[in-house]
């Protein structure tokens, strides 16, 4: 699975770097089951500090929330690493 997620990352890279000034404002979409709140705050704590705007939204029968994140970031190194940041410490979370 490692190689799979690897190889994502790296078209991922290659199409931020083609379609993006860099630095440049970019928007994070995650998906969380509603239910567990202790994972929403992990994935906001992932970007204290960084002057983020945070929105969420949940599904029509309250199942799932969703989450963006429209946040400044450097490069498409620094995005591919707060995805990858992301999918390490918040369980259940679904990166679109």
């Amino acid at each position: 699975m490692q190689s799979n997620s690897d190889e994502f990352y790296k078209k991922l890279k290659k199409q931020l770097k083609k379609s993006t000034d860099w630095p440049s404002l970019y928007l994070f979409k995650f998906i969380l089951p509603t239910q567990n709140e202790a994972e929403l705050e992990k994935l906001t704590l992932i970007f204290k500090n960084t002057d983020a705007v945070i929105t969420t939204k949940q599904s029509s029968k309250g199942k799932y929330t969703s989450v963006s994140i429209h946040v400044k970031m450097k490069s498409p190194d620094h995005v591919i690493s707060r995805y990858r940041e992301v999918g390490n410490k918040v369980k259940g979370v679904i990166s679109l």
